[in-house]
């Protein structure tokens, strides 16, 4: 049987450069209108019996050609179930072996978060008690931006992923986050409903999602720049947010996203903001120690740098928040590679890893609400 290759289908992407007996050649696919590419997922038929070997040979001039060292390709044979697969970095070419058991293979950057399981995701917590749903607005493609709210609190929480389409793992992080907050046997999250209005956005960038972009929308704008002036042309998916957060005010935010290089996960606040506060900053401070000592999937010493002061980019999210709202708004960045301070030899950072850390955010700001 021929080996084939197929992307055309929800979060795809990779073109064939060309198949040599069992030697398959790709590239990924840029962002339309835009530099930016290194998402891939891609099936292959035709495996059983054959050991392939895959080459990407553009993974040099991707995005974050650093994030390739060390990283290992998700594979599966049922897209439930997402292996790591041995995987090589070498002249610029991204590689590795597959020997065929069963006839098809799917294979990706991480493992993916469908639109199709983001509809259903939506479907079944718009059904639980006391969750209320609101299409905040559309996006270019005509995609409906997807808002969910529980609780009955004065402070506003927001929570909102995946503005990088590619970043995968965010979207598994709000799926935890919303089952744990509609959990009704689950104490922690039934005194925080009772403390706080939770708005938690699942996708911040469905087109993207859709299209198997890397980190732009369907315009080729990067949203997580668009945060101080959006417009209906570039940007309305943070310009309908934004405008549904100025209704409620921020009291509290995290912007969920994945990182290309770094193998841990950490968050990124707001230094360098006009409106700094040391109390403000003090209690993003207080969370991520807090983080760290709950769960040995979190640490403190690897991260981004810190903006100078006055000096904090304003079209970034966060820092808009931050400085828009007084909120203590944070960053969480999970990897593609795997946390290395607690590594797992099999599936590496995964959508369930991505999950239970939602939990324990939930955790630590039920432990710190009463004073943010």
């Amino acid at each position: 049987m021929s080996i084939t290759v197929n992307a055309a289908f929800d979060s795809g992407n990779i073109r064939v450069v060309g198949i040599e007996g069992d030697t398959v050649s790709l590239e990924i696919v840029h962002d339309k209108d835009s530099e930016f590419y290194q998402w891939f997922h891609f099936r292959v038929a035709g495996a059983r019996g054959r050991t392939l070997t895959f080459r990407i040979t553009n993974a040099a001039s991707s995005a974050y050609p650093p994030g390739w060292p060390n990283y290992k390709v998700r594979a599966s044979t049922d897209r439930e179930a997402w292996r790591m697969t041995p995987t090589r970095y070498a002249g610029g070419v991204l590689e590795w072996d597959w020997t065929g058991e069963s006839d098809l293979a799917w294979f990706a950057y991480f493992a993916p978060y469908t639109m199709d399981r983001h509809d259903a995701l939506v479907a079944r917590m718009a059904l639980e008690p006391g969750v209320s749903h609101r299409e905040l607005g559309r996006t270019l493609d005509g995609r409906a931006m997807d808002c969910l709210e529980l609780g009955t609190g004065p402070k506003h929480v927001w929570f909102y992923a995946r503005q990088h389409p590619g970043e995968s793992m965010a979207e598994w992080w709000a799926e935890g986050a919303l089952e744990r907050l509609t959990d009704t046997a689950d104490p922690v999250t039934q005194a925080l409903r009772e403390k706080c209005t939770f708005h938690i956005v699942p996708n911040m960038n469905p087109d993207g999602s859709f299209r198997g972009h890397l980190r732009t929308n369907a315009a080729g704008v990067n949203l997580n720049r668009e945060w101080h002036e959006p417009t209906p042309e570039r940007s309305p998916e943070v310009l309908c947010v934004r405008n549904a957060m100025d209704e409620t005010g921020v009291a509290f935010a995290m912007d969920v996203h994945g990182d290309e290089s770094i193998p841990a996960n950490f968050i990124a606040g707001f230094e360098g903001i006009p409106n700094w506060s040391d109390e403000q900053g003090e209690k993003f401070y207080d969370f991520g120690r807090r983080l760290a000592a709950h769960t040995p999937d979190f640490q403190t010493e690897k991260g981004y740098g810190k903006s100078a002061p006055g000096k904090a980019n304003l079209t970034m999210s966060t820092n808009q928040l931050a400085n828009r709202f007084g909120a203590v708004a944070m960053t969480l960045e999970m990897p593609f590679k795997d946390h290395d301070p607690n590594p797992d030899a099999e599936f590496g950072w995964s959508p369930e890893r991505s999950k239970t850390l939602a939990h324990s955010c939930l955790d630590v700001l039920a432990d710190m609400i009463d004073w943010i």
